[in-house]
């Protein structure tokens, strides 16, 4: 169990082995703490779906898909992965915001969203070596130079200070721009193994200068981009960063506590919610089994600070027991794309959501594009 510098076991791990959130109501507002208030605690996660257009503006499929959830009844809607910058760009029709010629596009978004009830929140993103260097004609970069041995995986070079300097600027008036396209909030990505994850992760991370080494260097590039973010929108506007807790797929070099540590700096530095990825939200930790890491994650959080929670919660029941654990509000990605009224459909009693397969002309009837389907398709046995 880590210890801090004080040699004192940290707090979560005192309070979390007995801690148990009150029920709350999946159907209840919820505000954060700068004031801004989503209708219930079902939010539509991020997901990769390539319906935007080439130039990065927003395209009608990704207005259509992201308005049909609106409609059913999501309080919060969270967008694709959307890059603050050409060189972070890491797929083709990914939406973005690296630019004011985007604010109409963007605009529209937020006004649609709006107008159904909920809160449109932007996902920031860089990708850094997982970029891909055909779209932007650049080299990609990361922490420090990192080899993998995936199939056209390309060695990326060590940022340099003024990469981290116009980067941190760029997330920064990414979500400015967001705030004047009339977003309720942004959320960071700092979670699968993209760039603000790659400076936390000890693998990737082998720097010897202010941003590597030890946690609180490692850390530095995700705390000062949520510092700038924080001071660049009004206090109503939401800021949220997205966190891997542990070693999943993509994100590697993760520990659980340093991950809640980060989380609590994080709290301190202006995110109003910390958003787990936990790819199967029943299942407990890694690195202790006996644990689940929402209790935690609560535990090291100040309650003002909202927790979200997103991992394979089809069923309201799913659900239900996620905010038991700890969570504030909870995430669906391909619950909400089989079933885009889940919200409204799950008030109802005996309420069982649509699983997997399903065929593409009902994924069309569900505001999904074929080219959505396309990479849907990736998924095993999810389209019939």
């Amino acid at each position: 169990m880590r210890q801090n510098q004080a040699g004192r076991v940290p707090a979560w791990h005192l309070t979390a082995i007995c801690y148990g959130a009150p029920m709350t109501s999946l159907f209840s507002p919820l505000t954060f703490r700068g004031g801004a208030t989503a209708p219930n605690r079902v939010a539509l996660a991020p997901m990769t779906n390539g319906q935007s257009l080439p130039s990065g503006a927003l395209g009608d499929d990704e207005l259509a898909w992201m308005a049909r959830r609106a409609d059913g009844g999501f309080g919060m809607l969270i967008t694709c992965a959307a890059y603050v910058a050409r060189d972070g760009m890491a797929w083709h029709g990914q939406l973005g915001v690296d630019d004011d010629a985007h604010l109409p596009g963007l605009t529209r978004l937020a006004h649609r969203l709006g107008q159904a009830g909920g809160l449109g929140v932007v996902q920031l993103f860089h990708g850094g070596l997982r970029a891909d260097p055909t779209l932007s004609g650049t080299q990609t970069f990361s922490a420090s130079e990192h080899q993998e041995s995936s199939p056209g995986y390309q060695v990326p070079r060590a940022a340099t200070e003024q990469d981290l300097a116009r980067v941190i600027e760029q997330f920064a008036a990414a979500a400015a721009r967001c705030e004047r396209a009339g977003f309720a909030g942004i959320e960071l990505h700092g979670a699968h193994g993209y760039l603000l994850s790659q400076f936390l992760s000890v693998t990737m991370n082998q720097r010897r200068d202010d941003w590597g080494g030890p946690l609180e260097q490692r850390a530095r590039l995700l705390r000062e981009v949520t510092r700038q973010v924080r001071a660049r929108v009004s206090p109503r506007f939401i800021v949220g960063v997205r966190l891997s807790l542990e070693d999943v797929f993509s994100a590697r070099g993760l520990d659980l506590d340093e991950s809640l540590w980060v989380a609590t700096q994080l709290a301190a530095d202006g995110a109003d919610y910390l958003h787990a990825s936990l790819w199967k939200a029943e299942a407990n930790t890694t690195k202790r089994p006996q644990e689940h890491p929402l209790p935690l994650l609560r535990a090291a959080l100040p309650q003002e600070v909202a927790v979200l929670a997103a991992g394979s919660i089809w069923s309201p029941a799913d659900a239900e027991q996620t905010l038991a654990r700890g969570a504030d509000m909870v995430a669906l990605g391909r619950a909400a794309v089989l079933n885009p009224d889940w919200p409204r459909l799950a008030r109802e009693p005996g309420f069982e959501p649509l699983r997997p397969p399903m065929s593409e002309q009902d994924l069309a009837a569900r505001a999904v594009s074929p080219t959505f389907v396309g990479y849907l398709r990736k998924w095993k046995n999810f389209v019939a």
